[in-house]
């Protein structure tokens, strides 16, 4: 084996890196979303590695957690930021936007990742952000009028976190119901709405409160 190793030109050997990299975060999201509480073994099967290429890139589970909610956070930014520069109408840009999110799972990943490690200050300081920039578009289009006044961004997120698990067998997974319950829900949030809901709006207090970690690495 380690005679076919070298043999293997160094720039093959990092494309090959490149490549099991790649297939470990796919894995790891579709996995840890189901079920944060998976081993990594069950991650390792799925994308068709050997668990010793898992741990030499990530050391530990808490180290391969923490790479995907710091993915999931990010491409969150992106979405939210993406939105807020937009041209297009507050109500417009908005849906577009839980469209992005919904399609990507970014936001439900690192939603569904909170409290399960220990995050760094860097990761805390992603959460913040995606958090403030969430929260400003979340006002700029309830203040244009068109959002229905009982609903609070947190019920939002948990929503889009909901729908997100949808995951169903097949070519696309469930991304056309996801699209199709995400467009019913949309409906459900613009007004004039047709009734009030029940009971009280989720606070994103509660949202922080689940980054608390609940176990030790």
């Amino acid at each position: 084996m380690a005679d076919e190793l070298k043999r293997i030109p160094m720039g093959g050997r990092r494309a090959e890196a490149e490549r099991n990299h790649g297939r470990i975060l796919d894995a790891a999201r579709r996995v840890f979303l189901a079920d944060p509480e998976a081993p990594v073994s069950e991650v390792a099967a799925r994308a068709g590695v050997g668990i010793s290429a898992l741990y030499r890139r990530y050391p530990s589970k808490a180290h391969l957690l923490r790479a995907l909610a710091e993915d999931g956070l990010s491409r969150y930014i992106v979405d939210l930021e993406r939105a807020l520069a937009s041209d297009a109408a507050p109500w417009d840009a908005y849906v577009a936007c839980l469209e992005r999110v919904i399609d990507g799972q970014s936001q439900a990943l690192a939603q569904r990742l909170a409290g399960t490690f220990t995050p760094t200050p860097e990761l805390s300081a992603l959460a913040q952000r995606a958090g403030r920039l969430a929260e400003t578009l979340f006002r700029r289009v309830r203040a244009a009028g068109e959002l229905r006044d009982d609903v609070s961004e947190a019920d939002i997120t948990l929503l889009l976190e909901t729908i997100a698990f949808i995951e169903l067998p097949g070519a696309d997974g469930g991304a056309a119901l996801r699209r199709r319950y995400l467009a019913l829900f949309v409906q459900a949030l613009h007004v004039p709405a047709e009734a009030r809901l029940p009971g009280n709006p989720a606070r994103r207090a509660d949202l922080v409160a689940r980054w608390r970690a609940r176990s030790s690495d």
